[in-house]
């Protein structure tokens, strides 16, 4: 049965617990839960009270396409609030072989607590003195691990940003490429791993099995129909694995919604340059791949494999927010400058989000010129070094502001907005406002009923509709990150009538349980309350659920929109 493993970073104890209150739940179902209930909502994100949560999906260990995310929850340095961070990689498909549904790392050691390694088996956790990889980069940390511990080590990293406990720092999880290319990316998870004196935290690879579903035939006809529904639909089975989620940057720019020099326009000059299209080209000329999977059963593949001018690999998992980022936010149109910058921020173990906001930040401070890549690059090669600008910058968009007197921060509860303007896709707007998670589109993706028109149709220049589009996509979003599943997952099931009820099947057959549609919506409902809870209890009320001012009074072109919600109608959008 799976059981919840207990870590004390401090005391360095262990034990393995059945799911008890817990049972029924996974992933971010899991972590939100968790941290509600175990976590006090007003105590410091770096504190020894607040708790670092790891949870394989409901469906994790299974078999079914696109079932191997994991969830990554605490209160957030960045935010102060709650935080669930999604990632792929092989994590969340090793814990399953080890009959574990979610790690709980507690406590914290002392301030001179040496870092550790952390080795999970089956029966045991083992610490290990971490000095020979502290202070490196991830890359070269998982190549020394993979010294140690065999080609295949499956791991999660904190890099120097999260050793030095900085707000936008990441946990980097291997990939089935053998890299540490995958982030559990927002709200600072790598400050909490660090805090807790945790460089690295390596599974047992010798572990194996697959989860054995309970209804083994309903199971197999379910998994079926799941595979049909995603290699039928034209965005997971053709946009997607085709040119990554940096199909999205043409699309996007058209509209009118790619935001450009720090949210002032809604369209990039020089798009043409980090295109896409423009990706997959320099891709296929330097013998990279345009199409990879970021788990171990992912049947969508829209990761690739980026390589230098000498075609020597550079960076994996290129995604549009990244080129967004580094490249119209901040005016720069190299695409080799701006891969380089991906691979930075997976060195240091920083959000490429965060970080493309923060640039723009400095840009506007005068820190460094508009569409400057080379010295973009040499910044943030400070991140996690001695030099304060490094600490600066590694702490986010709002810091860097305050630091460098810029009062244009586009953030939400403290979090750097993505790469949609929400000006001109009204519903993505709504739901960096409301979801309490801070500023972030995988909450809500309401780009895909708006621009893409999956789902159905929403003007994303009208108010009319985005409320109740945005909510409920929330909804089903947490639930699709409690099954465990890709949120791209969310194109095809919104435009095919049995999907849910798929999921529904799955979820029944591998468990031997009843899971109907009523139970689908419960499972995100519930999520939601739960991190509505906490946030309650950190000190957050419906005046943070609003955008910055500079949305509602400058216009955006090229349709002249402006953000005009209210406070009041925007709590129509939580459960």
């Amino acid at each position: 049965m799976p059981r919840i493993l207990r870590i004390n970073t401090r005391t360095k104890e262990f034990k393995f617990e059945e799911l008890g209150d817990y049972a029924g739940l996974g992933g971010r179902a899991l972590t939100s839960r968790v941290v509600n209930t175990e976590v006090p909502g007003n105590c410091h994100p770096l504190s020894a009270e607040n708790k670092l949560v790891w949870a394989a999906g409901i469906l994790a260990g299974s078999g079914a396409a696109n079932s191997g995310r994991l969830s990554c929850g605490a209160k957030s340095p960045l935010t102060g609030g709650i935080k669930e961070s999604n990632s792929g990689g092989q994590f969340a498909q090793v814990l399953p072989r080890l009959d574990i549904q979610a790690i709980i790392f507690e406590d914290k050691p002392e301030t001179d607590a040496p870092f550790s390694i952390v080795e999970i088996y089956a029966d045991r956790v083992e610490f290990k003195d971490a000095s020979p990889i502290v202070g490196m980069d991830n890359y070269p940390a998982h190549e020394e691990l993979k010294k140690m511990y065999g080609d295949k080590v499956v791991t999660a990293l904190a890099g120097p940003a999260g050793e030095q406990c900085l707000a936008a720092s990441t946990i980097q999880f291997s990939d089935p490429h053998l890299n540490p290319a995958r982030s559990a990316g927002r709200g600072g998870m790598g400050a909490v791993m660090g805090s807790k004196k945790i460089k690295a935290v390596v599974l047992d690879s010798a572990a194996k099995g697959r989860v054995k579903p309970v209804n083994e035939e309903a199971f197999k006809v379910a998994r079926k129909r799941w595979l049909e529904i995603l290699m039928g639909h034209p965005v997971t089975s053709e946009g997607l694995p085709a040119f990554g989620t940096a199909i999205l940057v043409n699309i996007i720019n058209e509209a009118g919604a790619l935001p450009t020099k720090n949210f002032r326009y809604g369209r990039f000059d020089d798009v043409a340059d980090i295109s896409g299209e423009k990706i997959a080209e320099v891709i296929e000329s330097r013998g990279g791949k345009t199409k990879e999977g970021c788990h171990t059963g992912c049947v969508i593949q829209c990761s690739q494999r980026y390589n230098d001018k000498d075609g020597n690999y550079l960076t994996s998992g290129f995604e549009y927010e990244t080129v967004w980022g580094f490249g119209a936010n901040c005016l720069i149109n190299d695409i080799d400058d701006i891969a380089t910058m991906d691979r930075i921020c997976d060195e240091k173990g920083i959000d490429t989000i965060e970080m493309g906001c923060t640039m723009a930040v400095a840009m506007d401070g005068g820190v460094l010129n508009w569409g400057d890549s080379k010295a973009g690059i040499e910044l943030l090669k400070k991140v996690g070094s001695s030099d304060a600008m490094g600490r600066i910058i590694g702490n986010g968009a709002d810091f860097a502001g305050q630091a460098f007197g810029v009062d244009r921060i586009p953030t939400v509860k403290g979090q750097g907005l993505p790469a949609y303007d929400p000006r001109s896709v009204k519903g993505v707007g709504v739901t960096y406002a409301t979801t309490p998670m801070g500023g972030d589109h995988t909450a809500g993706y309401a780009v895909a009923t708006n621009i893409l028109k999956v789902g159905g149709d929403v003007d994303p220049l009208s108010k009319e509709g985005q409320i109740e589009l945005s909510k409920n996509l929330q909804i089903a979003t947490a639930t699709i990150d409690g099954l465990g599943l890709c949120l791209f997952v969310a194109f095809a099931v919104l435009d095919t009538e049995d999907a849910v009820q798929c999921m529904c099947d799955l979820v029944a057959a591998t468990h031997g349980i009843e899971f109907t549609a009523d139970d689908f919506i419960a499972l995100g409902v519930n999520t939601l309350k739960d991190e509505l809870d906490f946030n309650r209890k950190a000190g957050f009320t419906k005046n943070d659920d609003q955008l910055p001012r500079f949305f509602c009074e400058e216009k955006l072109e090229p349709h002249n929109t402006v953000w005009e919600y209210t406070v009041e109608e925007l709590q129509a959008a939580k459960v």
